[in-house]
């Protein structure tokens, strides 16, 4: 059962990327300034806490000064760029499989993130960013008493 439901979440990705692909290449994402944006974007995940809200970024080979990361109205936006080795010519390549060129991935966030609580740390490859709840956001726990039960709306007659 759960490798059956692995390989349609498998295809189901796999069918996303190919819309995004379609798109993508096919009419041109705009970026900023009008420029077209790469057809290329590095894989993310979204995950969520009682605290925050966590967007993992995979982007193997970059550095901190490579990426740029910003929260502008409401939109959290990550940009890259992965430049092609030009300068060695005494290399013949068989197979290219790596995707190069910018990217720009951007991400509406809710209203109950604190945009001036956001958090980033690149470590292996993995650009993890952590974007703080609000307060008021944030579930909180009542304590309920112990005691005496309490009838409430009655009255004793006299």
């Amino acid at each position: 059962m759960l490798a059956r439901c692995n390989h349609t979440l498998r295809e189901s990705q796999s069918f996303q990327n190919q819309v995004s692909r379609l798109f993508g290449e096919g009419f041109g994402l705009q970026g900023r300034e009008g420029e077209v944006a790469a057809s290329w974007a590095p894989p993310v995940d979204i995950a969520e806490t009682p605290e925050s809200l966590n967007v993992i970024v995979e982007v193997p080979g970059f550095k901190n000064e490579e990426l740029t990361l910003r929260v502008e109205n409401g939109v959290l936006t990550v940009e890259g760029e992965r430049k092609f080795d030009t300068q060695a010519n005494d290399k013949s390549y068989h197979r290219v499989e790596r995707s190069y060129g910018k990217f720009v991935r951007g991400f509406t966030l809710p209203s109950n993130i604190d945009a001036e609580k956001v958090h980033a740390n690149l470590v292996d490859g993995v650009l993890t960013i952590a974007l703080q709840k609000k307060e008021n956001a944030k579930p909180k726990t009542i304590s309920i008493g112990v005691g005496a039960a309490k009838q409430f709306g009655s009255r004793k007659a006299a």
